[in-house]
Order: structure tokens, then sequence, then C-alpha cells
């Protein structure tokens, strides 16, 4: 019985090597493929990286590696923004998160090039593409970026050296099907299939091959795919600082200096501001010639109807926050304003299911009626969730290509060795 085991065991060792081999073989300069938006000009308009953290770290520390509000971040992420403390909660390393970016004209494509990374001692182009940024920028794409003579990826890095981190962006007018949209930039994982990426997003195989030009439904590990989202949009005049605000259904967005919050959904996709609480000093929010306050909505019943007057925000400009008041007669009063749901920050991440479960799509509703306190949308504990929902069918991107990055090589070969190691244990048990 020990010389059947053995032989079967060698067997084992024989096949695994060979497979090893083969592994060994393979390429490892495959190039990895990213969707990009030809421009022109020098305007940049709102996107969304998709990141996955690779280490516990505090918001801000996520913040100040994107150049962004730790505040602004939470609140892309349907996260409370508002909680005393929320800047410096800890977020638990793999977790997902929508990081929002201005995502700028650069030579001829749309990209985010304001990140600026510090190196840190034994950090390389490979680790700091594959690692800190999560496979969102390339060891290529940040050597050329910085103009670095060493084509070797994992050389040393001089600690302390500067780098600009180009990371890929898409805004494709801002629209998806002639629908509102904002973009996310998502790295494809290990498993991932394009099916299971457009059902997590409550989209389409074919809406997503649209937008990234593919010509097949097949995604590796490694390629970035431009993902729409659909979106509230504004009408602020280009003075106003915020122009051009776009905030993904079921998410908020903070503007005017974080004096006022804007959110998307639920119900419908009609952009809703109100003044924020996170800072004490901030311009009238008042509607001129009234009494009505910025989100505010005043209803009086009559025999004809509804009288509704309301209080809406106009953008930022020159440090005023502009409001705009309406009034008008409506069948019935409205009632109050659903606000997207916030949840706390979660402290872990399930692992059992790559996506995060989506909000459902927009649907008709009601707005106006008594507004809630600022701090007030309904705030939830518990697992954590994203909302991500879609339209079908988009424009069509085209694609650039970089050196994929070599984890699932390394995870093959990693198994491999320790296939190759069992093998030797059951050797030595039965020989």
């Amino acid at each position: 019985m020990a010389g059947v085991y053995g032989s079967v065991a060698a067997a084992v060792a024989v096949a695994v090597v060979m497979v090893a081999a083969m592994v060994s073989s393979l390429p490892c300069g495959v190039e990895a493929k990213t969707t990009i938006d030809p421009c022109s000009g020098s305007d940049s308009c709102s996107a969304l990286l998709g990141y996955t953290l690779y280490a516990d770290m505090k918001v801000s520390e996520v913040a100040a590696l994107f150049l962004a509000d730790p505040e602004a971040l939470l609140a892309a992420n349907a996260l409370d923004f508002a909680a005393p403390g929320a800047a410096h909660r800890i977020l638990p390393m793999g977790l997902f998160i929508r990081v929002p970016t201005r995502c700028a004209c650069a030579d001829g494509v749309r990209k985010s090039v304001s990140v600026r990374y510090a190196a840190r001692p034994a950090d390389t182009l490979a680790t700091v593409a594959d690692g800190v940024f999560a496979g969102l920028a390339s060891a290529d794409q940040i050597r050329n970026a910085n103009a670095l003579a060493s084509a070797d990826p994992d050389a040393p890095l001089d600690p302390g050296q500067k780098l600009v981190i180009p990371l890929p962006c898409v805004c494709f007018n801002s629209s998806d099907n002639n629908l509102p949209a904002v973009y996310l930039s998502y790295v494809v994982q290990v498993g991932d299939t394009v099916p299971v990426i457009a059902a997590s997003y409550e989209t389409t195989v074919t809406d997503i091959m649209n937008v990234n030009a593919m010509g097949s439904p097949v995604a590796a590990p490694g390629d970035i795919l431009a993902i729409p989202l659909p979106a509230c949009t504004s009408t602020f005049p280009k003075s106003a600082s915020d122009h051009g605000l776009i905030v993904a259904n079921g998410t908020y967005a903070l503007t005017a200096g974080n004096c006022v919050q804007c959110s998307c959904g639920p119900g419908n996709l009609n952009l809703y501001c109100t003044p924020a609480s996170l800072t004490g000093s901030c311009p009238s929010m008042q509607c001129s010639n009234s009494n009505v306050l910025l989100g505010n909505v005043s209803t009086r019943a009559t025999s004809a109807g509804c009288n509704v007057s309301s209080c809406s925000y106009g953008g930022f400009v020159n440090g005023t926050i502009t409001t705009s008041l309406s009034t008008g007669l409506q069948s019935r009063c409205p009632g109050p304003h659903q606000f997207p749901t916030l949840t706390e920050p979660p402290t872990t991440v399930n692992h059992d299911s790559t996506f995060l479960p989506p909000l459902s799509a927009p649907g008709p509703a009601e707005a106006g009626g008594a507004i809630p306190p600022p701090s007030s949308p309904s705030l939830q504990g518990g697992s954590f969730t994203l909302p991500k929902v879609s339209t079908a069918n988009g424009p069509a991107g085209s694609v650039s290509e970089a050196p994929r990055m070599s984890k699932p090589h390394q995870i093959l070969s990693s198994f491999i060795f320790c296939l190759l190691l069992y093998s030797q244990i059951l050797i030595a048990m039965w020989l």
C-alpha cells in the first residue's frame, strides 16, 4: 500500500513540477487594458476611482493619498460624514471604496494627474503601483509620468522621492445612453467576469462592452473598466466653483466649502441640496425676499390645491451661496423628501462576496415637504453596502494598454509551490 501511495505522490509531484514549468514560461508582460476618453482643452470633470485598501487606514489617510477631502470621501460612499471624529475612523484592509476625483485633460486623454506620492523605504514602482494604489496605475505608467530611467519595476526607490501618480478616469460628457452618469474606474480582480461585474452594478454586459470598446465580454485581472453609474447633475453657471457638480445615485457630495450637502436619489435622479452641519461659518442660505432657507419647502393647502414654495441651491459663486425661490400650485401637498441612507464606516470586510449589494434603480417619488435637519438622513449600522446602480448602453471609449499586474501570476505560483510541498510530505510519509 505504501508503494502505491508513494507512486501516486511521486506522480503528483511530477505533474506539479510540469505545471510549474509551464507557468514559469508564461509571459509576465501581458498588457492590461484601460479605457481612455479622448479630450481637448483644459476643462475637468467629476469621476470616481474604485480603490481597495491595501492596509487598515484612517479615513484621513486614504483621503490624503488621493488629495481628497475626508468628508467628501465619506459622502461619496454614503458613509456618515457628519459624525464626530469621522475623519479619524479606521477603515479595514480589503475594503472597496469610491474615491471622488477631478478628471483632467492631459496629453489628449482624460486622467487624474493631481496625486503625488512620497516613496517610503523599500518602495519600488511595482509595490507602489500594485500595492499602494491597488493597480489603478501600472509601474510603467508611473515611470513614464516621472521620466524615470530605470526599467526595473522592482528596483528600490529613493525614500522621500516624489512621484506623480497618473490615475485612470473617464467622463464621456457625464452621460450614458443620453442619461446623466458618473463613471467609476474599476480594476478587474482575479475571479471577476464581465457578467458578474455587470450584475453587481445593475447594468448590462452590452453596456459595459460599448462603454469600454470591448470586442468580446472578456476582461482579465488588472484591466480597468469604466462603469457608468446613474447620477444627478447640476445646472450651476460656469462662474460657480462647483460648476458641473454630479452626484452618483444613492450618495452625497459636499460643496460650498462643506457648507452645502447635495444628495441624489433614492427615489429619483433630481439633485437635492441642503445645509451641511460640518462648519460653523457659512454664508447666508436664505432665499431672498422670503423666510425660506436652502432645501426647505413650505406648503399651504387651499381649496384649489397646495401652494408650494421651495428654496433651491444655485451654485457657489465668489464665496456666495446662490439660491433661487420657486413657487407654484400643485394638486396636493408633497410629502417629506427621502434622503439616501447613511451608514457607519465599516470595521470589517465581508469576504464571502466579491461585490456589495446594490440599491434598486430609482423610481417615481415626490420631492419637497418638511425637510429633516441636515444631519438627519437615516443612519444605519451593521454590514457595509455601497449603492451600485446603472443604465443600459452608453458611449464607446477606446483602450490603452500597460503591463499587467503580476498578482495573478504570483498567486498561481504560490499555489503550485504549496502543492509541491504537500506532495513531498506525502512521499516522506508513505515511502
